[in-house]
């Protein structure tokens, strides 16, 4: 594996691990997150394709230098940035919770002309709920509850990034957060390493996006991973985005929460990788 910098558009820097060899794939994690997160997948995927696993700025513990509260749209042009980094045309890009919500900014704002295949994993296409939209965060994450979170993030963010993930509409994920067992631990461990003006920046313009008008211009084959235990997302999220999305096939992880492609990484590389090669 090898681990390489390169500058952004604006100066800033970008974290890019790279392994295998093969027509590359660019994975990008979710909110948080970081490259590591996409472990399970390295090795089977590895074998067959190149892979791109960038930290989204203000991830992976690298500090900012040139833009202390980015959003989304400086995330989705660092993925352009990335592409022409590397020389690459067209790539197969995957996005897990953030990581999807950036690739559907990118293409929002740049088009679909880039992408060969797509995989968005577990994933809203907007976050808050309203009168019009209650496929959103827990299904209730209307503007009150969305600003009782931002106080929550401001006053003890590693323990209100917690919370977010615990609370929600998985039992399993309360119960063992409440025990602190030691996956939590870990994850709170890891959460210390990231700056919290940096990351609330990011959630904020996460949380105002609204991605439903582009899922129909993404007309590229593309896979939907869902879980059918999402701590975060109701039954009707995952109907959605299929019906709304030309060339999507939906695949759903009986029992899986937030991160199907963790809890059966076998089964999303035999799935990706069917994609890919049609």
């Amino acid at each position: 594996m090898l681990h390489q910098v390169i500058r952004a558009d604006d100066g800033e820097q970008i974290h890019v691990h790279v392994s295998g060899s093969g027509s590359p794939i660019l994975l990008l994690h979710g909110w948080t997150a970081n490259h590591a997160s996409w472990a399970p997948l390295v090795a089977p995927l590895s074998q067959h394709f190149r892979l791109l696993r960038p930290d989204a700025r203000a991830h992976g513990g690298h500090a900012l230098t040139v833009n202390h509260e980015p959003d989304v749209k400086r995330l989705a042009r660092d993925i352009i940035n990335l592409l022409d980094h590397f020389e690459i045309e067209r790539i197969a890009a995957v996005g897990h919770s953030m990581g999807a919500l950036t690739l559907w900014q990118c293409l929002q704002d740049f088009g679909t002309e880039r992408f060969s295949h797509l995989a968005f994993i577990d994933q809203s296409p907007k976050l808050m709920t309203d009168d019009t939209w209650n496929a959103g965060i827990y299904g209730d994450f209307d503007s009150a509850r969305a600003q009782r979170l931002i106080d929550d993030l401001e006053a003890d963010f590693v323990e209100a990034v917690l919370r977010l993930i615990a609370f929600g509409l998985n039992d399993k994920a309360r119960g063992t957060y409440l025990r602190n067992s030691s996956g939590w631990c870990a994850a709170r461990d890891s959460l210390r390493n990231i700056n919290p003006q940096s990351a609330i920046a990011i959630w904020k313009s996460l949380a105002s996006a609204d991605y439903r008008v582009v899922l129909p211009t993404i007309k590229v084959p593309t896979l939907l991973a869902y879980g059918t235990s999402s701590n975060f997302y109701p039954a009707e999220t995952a109907r959605f985005v299929a019906s709304h999305m030309p060339q999507a096939k939906l695949s759903l992880y009986e029992g899986a929460d937030h991160g199907p492609h963790l809890l059966q990484p076998d089964r999303f590389t035999r799935e990706l990788v069917e994609l890919i090669n049609g």
